[in-house]
């Protein structure tokens, strides 16, 4: 279909499609007629379809289409993506250190600390243990509150 039908079905003015055409928020054109004079796209149910997804999200973030399409920008340039995460780390807004590399060395570590401190017996159980479980907990110093023993319960 045309320009002005497809603006049409989608309550918006052509010169707004050219718009979103010209940040990149339409799906490439696939087959680019030949010949004499200008390329007239011919937009389809899929290109209305992107178009319709990229007002939603415009709406629902409350954002412009120029920054949906630096977004889009964002996530496809590396060296963009770079640059903004740069950004982001010298305002605080993205952690300055990769955590989950660090979290899986760090639970690892504590997992050995762990089985180092637990009696012979108790070692292996504790490797097999569900995280967060009793039995996966490290021991308390002796000594400590923690270790200290309980009475029961109920009784007495």
């Amino acid at each position: 279909m045309r320009i002005s039908e497809a603006a049409k079905r989608l309550g918006m003015s052509p010169r707004m499609l050219r718009y979103r055409e010209d940040l990149g928020l339409l799906p490439p054109l696939r087959d680019r007629p030949s010949g004499r004079g200008p390329a007239h796209r011919q937009f389809t149910e899929e290109d209305l379809a992107a178009i319709t997804a990229a007002v939603q999200i415009e709406r629902r973030y409350d954002i412009t289409p120029a920054a949906l399409a630096f977004g889009l920008r964002v996530l496809t340039e590396p060296s963009v993506r770079a640059a903004v995460a740069d950004l982001g780390r010298r305002t605080g807004h993205v952690p300055a250190t990769p955590g989950r590399a660090l979290d899986f060395e760090k639970e690892r570590a504590l997992r050995a600390l762990a089985a180092l401190r637990a009696p012979v017996g108790k070692a292996a159980a504790a490797s097999r243990a569900p995280a967060g479980s009793a039995a996966a907990a490290p021991r308390a110093p002796a000594g400590s509150a923690a270790a200290a023993p309980r009475a029961p319960i109920g009784r007495g």
